[in-house]
């Protein structure tokens, strides 16, 4: 099928499929393929809300002073948790602007229009208090396994043009392998492109793999956007909080063990030290069972690389300052994994009045409770006396029994007696 008409053809199965009482979001007006714009926001909200900083009522010490539009008003409230997300093709990033004096040029203002999304999530529009501002970006070509396919071309096509320059074989046989900085020591391996092949062997010098890497940022043959170049809004790094998933946490964690609270030198240290051992002691330690349980050969495999790439993405490319001390890699929140779904839900349902149907249900439930507890404690009441008297007349009949028998006994007694 077309993709366009196989996404149609989900769409129509979804909206036959979906029960009754949740008609009101999967009809054929509601059901769509979100962009990547709607998928970052709705997993600001879904981070967000787990986290409980959509509740205003009990302030914390981190707030934030967020300017409500062209009223002049403000307001304080919880400072809400910046997202990074990076995969195997793109990278996202998403993050609250409360201050709308942020754009300071007509171009910014321009370039701001397809970054920001500005939405309420009050019980209605008459709530500005929860009127929020983000912006959010998605960066296809950026991922960790398309930075890999970029920088692997990179190296062929400058490796050829500086043999070509200088007469030279570097790359083109075994025997002469390019040196790769981003792979373990001593791992052989080979890059095909376009008929082409490059012999490659790590020598594993994380340092230079980072600054060979600082190129990419920049997009290739302007088929992706630059990450250096394109508007962000700016960044309370004083006052702000992050949370990095998918690959911020793969590389932090599946061999580093560094998953969680991100410190850059901690990080560099540990990066630096994986990339400089060799490749037989790294598969070693692999058998050994020394890694996560979700690291396998790929990981070890490009893991120097990765931990290079997500450190210039995040330091060169977002300027996330090297003492930045509220950054976390997570994989789950509150032991459960936090989707963009829970977002969309969230989103679509924020005009609904869902606390006062719950609070009338549970009333409704009370009532009918007490009523049937009502009638429930007569019947017991009735049904404890019935036993008790029923045991009383036991009880007598029994004394009777017993008082008939001691009369017998006396009387066999009497006449033998006599």
């Amino acid at each position: 099928l077309h993709p366009c008409r196989q996404q149609a053809a989900i769409l129509d199965d979804l909206v036959r499929n979906v029960p009754l009482e949740f008609d009101f979001l999967f009809s054929k007006s509601h059901a769509e393929v979100i962009s990547g714009k709607q998928e970052g926001v709705y997993a600001w909200i879904g981070i967000n809300f787990v986290l409980g900083r959509f509740d205003h009522e009990d302030e914390e010490d981190a707030v934030v002073t967020v300017a409500l539009g062209d009223q002049g008003k403000s307001l304080v409230r919880k400072r809400t948790v910046g997202i990074l997300d990076m995969g195997g093709a793109s990278l996202q990033i998403a993050y609250e602007v409360p201050d709308s004096g942020a754009i300071s040029s007509p171009q910014q203002e321009e370039a701001a229009k397809s970054l920001l999304a500005e939405f309420n999530l009050g019980c209605d529009v008459q709530h500005t208090g929860h009127m929020y501002r983000v912006y959010v970006n998605t960066f296809l070509g950026f991922g960790g396994n398309f930075a890999r396919q970029r920088y692997e071309e990179h190296v062929l096509n400058q490796t050829y043009v500086h043999n070509r320059l200088h007469s030279q074989q570097t790359g083109l046989s075994p025997k002469m392998p390019f040196l790769d900085p981003c792979l373990p020591v001593g791992l052989e391996d080979t890059v095909v492109r376009g008929g082409q092949t490059l012999y490659v062997r790590g020598r594993g010098d994380w340092q230079a793999c980072a600054e060979l890497l600082q190129p990419l940022l920049a997009g290739s043959n302007g088929s992706h956007a630059s990450l250096v170049e394109t508007y962000k809004a700016p960044i309370d790094f004083s006052n702000s909080e992050f949370y990095g998933f998918s690959e911020f946490f793969y590389c932090t964690e599946d061999v580093l063990r560094l998953g969680g609270q991100y410190s850059a030198p901690t990080f560099t240290s540990a990066a630096q030290e994986y990339c400089s051992q060799r490749w037989e002691v790294l598969t070693q330690r692999f058998r050994g069972g020394l890694y996560s349980a979700h690291a396998d050969q790929h990981r070890l495999k490009y893991q120097c690389f990765k931990s290079a790439w997500m450190y210039q993405v995040l330091h060169e490319g977002f300027q996330f300052p090297l003492d930045y001390p509220s950054l976390r890699t997570a994989q789950l929140v509150y032991d459960r994994e936090v989707q963009w779904t829970l977002g969309a839900i969230l989103y679509k349902t924020r005009f609904l009045p869902l606390r006062d149907l719950r609070q009338e249900s549970i009333r409704q439930a009370h009532a009918s409770w007490l009523r049937l507890s009502f009638v429930y404690n007569h019947y017991l009441f009735f049904a404890c006396i019935l036993v008790v008297a029923l045991a009383i007349v036991l009880y007598l009949l029994r004394l009777r029994r017993i008082h008939h028998r001691q009369l017998r006994s006396a009387q066999h007694t009497l006449l033998w007696l006599d």
